[in-house]
């Protein structure tokens, strides 16, 4: 069975749903501190702008807290009083409950206003993460069309929740892995691969290279007169590359992978 990533794995802030019942507190309407009520409306403004709730540290910044520690008291405390739900894993598992649905309601935000502004924001999702727009989405890319950027809104076929930031450098889009030439570096069939995009690789990296209509997943190694493309399964052949050889041309390197819902490096 191919190894695991060796790198120590992390929870991959993949965005999920909870469909847990609400608590009994979700359904009062508890009194809060001044720190509360400015974090509830972050929160309820972030939603309302991006379709997304804020980081840690994005409350952190906003409220001038010297840590985001302090900003996760606060949620805490929202939390106990049934106006939030904090999703474990996640650097944006915030949910508003109904209590903290309506609180924002009588503070002016309607419940119409949200669903508008959620709406408009899935509607743009492709657009905005292909442009870096939208923070904590990565693009996951389907087939690579010959002559096109391979960031192109025609070849992303969906969205990750995903922190480009548990990468370095950070992660632009994903990838899926077809096939096992890459077996014995730890990448196998089904793999999201995250990809830093950059056309500057080298010796040893293991990257994203583009041939015509085709995009592979090989360890770079340069030599003087020609690139060789190596697998790492003996089962496969290495692709030589000439100079100037049309249709070639690096568009990424490879910084980590998601397998079952944990990032690593290959």
């Amino acid at each position: 069975m191919p190894p695991r990533p060796p790198a120590a794995s992390r929870k991959a802030s993949v965005a999920r749903s909870d469909s847990a019942a609400e608590p009994l507190a979700s359904r009062v309407s508890p009194s809060l501190t001044a720190r509360q009520a400015q974090i509830l409306a972050l929160i309820r403004r972030n939603i309302d702008r991006t379709g997304l709730p804020p980081t840690r540290a994005e409350i952190a910044a906003e409220c001038d807290f010297r840590s985001a520690n302090a900003a996760e008291e606060h949620l805490r405390a929202l939390e106990r009083k049934g106006l939030i739900t904090i999703l474990q894993g996640t650097a944006r598992g915030l949910r508003l409950t109904a209590s903290g649905r309506a609180q924002g309601n009588r503070s002016g935000l309607s419940s119409g206003a949200l669903a508008q502004a959620v709406a408009g924001h899935l509607a743009n999702a492709a657009a905005q993460a292909v442009t870096g727009h939208l923070a904590g989405l990565l693009p996951l890319l389907g087939r690579v069309a010959a002559g096109a950027p391979i960031l192109a809104v025609e070849h992303v076929v969906g969205h990750y929740a995903v922190d480009p930031q548990l990468f370095r450098p950070a992660a632009d889009y994903l990838l899926t892995v077809r096939g096992l030439s890459m077996r014995d570096a730890g990448i196998i069939e089904g793999d999201l691969l995250a990809v830093h995009q950059t056309a500057e690789a080298r010796s040893g990296q293991i990257i994203v290279a583009r041939i015509a209509d085709e995009v592979t997943v090989k360890r770079l190694q340069r030599h003087e007169n020609h690139i060789e493309l190596l697998p790492a399964n003996p089962d496969f052949e290495p692709i030589i590359v000439w100079p100037g050889e049309d249709g070639f041309a690096i568009e990424g390197l490879v910084v980590g992978l998601i397998r079952d819902g944990l990032a690593g490096a290959p």
